[in-house]
């Protein structure tokens, strides 16, 4: 564009030059060298004018030229302030963020399935799945988790929790399986210390007793006396041996609930825990076996971690399309967080901005805001050779016919 602007110069002057020599042929070429010579002036003047805006016209120190090197400091304050004013500031930003549903134009491109399909999307979400759980440290961020899991734990009342749980679950009758497993398991118990009743049988046992061997049978009825009320218990629910155990669970919810020395042992017994290694090092252990189940899903030969995460990335597709109310909330989200970064972060981004500009050598915005704006402008050299050769011909016709 530079080459065309220049050499429609360089052409009107050649028409200057040759129309100049023959004037006296005919009155239109008056009106053909008035043309060429207003237009070389407005050329030249337009040439002039742009380049000073970039550098020194023809190397002379013309004063107000070469605006932009020499202004590049109060280009980058104006530029800053701009930015700050205009674009990150709270309202600003939450005014534009407020007019965009940015939930629904996301969730309208995930649900496409070309989009999610055909593009890399799906690779490079496995891809950056699997580096940031491969680039975990494993010490660092299980000991980080425990350390904030153990924090807020110590923070939470259990007891209380726990015993409106439990009352909860009396209240519906999913206590009941409980009571289930209960009896099952002590029929468990009883099954393999079966030596140590009948040595207690033995032991409590009289002389006569023992002579004549019934503290065998004894032994033998009350251990099948214990299997047979357990059986009766655990099939019939109306059994009064259920009702003394939910009464239990009962006084236990109501105990944990409102008991200050049963709140203060359940309080007691999860600080042990909590502070017990085998739970630290159970915990890590955990960690460890999902961040490695998670890396083999993803990298799976079959293919089934990418189907898996391009099928989870439609799913959330079509939520965010189709939930208005999601929509609003990830909206929120997405317009308080924006607002937070402008209220927190937007001097330094604005600064950032001043400073980069700043360190910029005179050479380097020259070329990059000629390189942005530089066709129009060289359409600025061919405008005003054009314009000014209409003007010199319109002159030139009043100077013959009014003048």
């Amino acid at each position: 564009m530079r080459r065309t602007a220049t050499g429609l110069i360089v052409l009107m002057a050649a028409v200057f030059l040759v129309s100049g020599r023959y004037l006296g042929l005919h009155p239109s070429i008056g009106y053909v060298h008035a043309f060429a010579e207003a237009a070389m002036v407005g050329g030249l003047a337009d040439w002039f004018a742009v380049t000073a805006l970039f550098r020194r016209p023809l190397g002379l120190p013309i004063p107000h030229t070469a605006i932009i090197p020499v202004n590049k400091d109060r280009i980058a304050e104006t530029m800053a302030g701009f930015l700050r004013d205009n674009f990150l500031t709270p309202a600003v930003v939450g005014r534009r963020m407020g007019a965009m549903n940015l939930a629904k134009a996301l969730g309208t491109y995930l649900a496409d399935p070309k989009a999610v399909k055909d593009s890399r999307i799906r690779a490079g979400a496995g891809e950056l799945a699997v580096e940031v759980l491969e680039s975990l440290d494993p010490d660092r961020l299980g000991g980080q988790v425990r350390s904030g899991i153990k924090t807020q734990l110590e923070k939470l009342d259990i007891a209380p929790l726990l015993g409106g749980m439990l009352s909860a679950m009396i209240a519906d009758g999913r206590h009941k399986p409980l009571i289930d497993k209960i009896i099952r398991w002590t029929g468990l118990v009883l099954e393999d210390n079966e030596e140590m009743v009948r040595d207690i049988v033995h032991r409590r046992a009289n002389a006569v007793l023992r002579f004549t061997g019934l503290d065998e049978r004894l032994a033998n009825s009350v251990i099948d006396g214990l299997y047979k009320l357990l059986a009766e218990v655990l099939v019939d629910p109306e059994h009064p041996i259920r009702a003394k155990i939910e009464e239990g669970l009962e006084e236990f919810a109501r105990g944990l609930r409102e008991d200050p020395e049963l709140q203060a042992r359940v309080e007691k017994l999860k600080r042990e825990l909590l502070n017990n290694p085998a739970i630290s090092d159970w915990w890590q252990g955990v960690w460890e076996r999902l961040r490695g189940n998670l890396i083999d899903s993803i990298r799976s030969s079959g293919g089934v971690g990418g189907a898996y995460i391009g099928e989870t990335l439609g799913e959330l597709g079509a939520a965010l399309r189709d939930d208005e109310r999601l929509q609003a909330q990830v909206n929120r989200f997405a317009r308080r967080t924006a607002v937070g970064i402008a209220t927190r972060y937007g001097d330094q981004i604005v600064r950032l901005v001043s400073e980069t500009v700043r360190r910029w050598d005179a050479q380097t915005i020259t070329d990059r805001v000629e390189s942005a704006v530089g066709r129009d402008l060289q359409f600025i050299r061919i405008n005003g050779t054009l314009v000014g050769g209409l003007v010199g011909t319109t002159i030139h016709a009043l100077d013959v016919y009014v003048i």
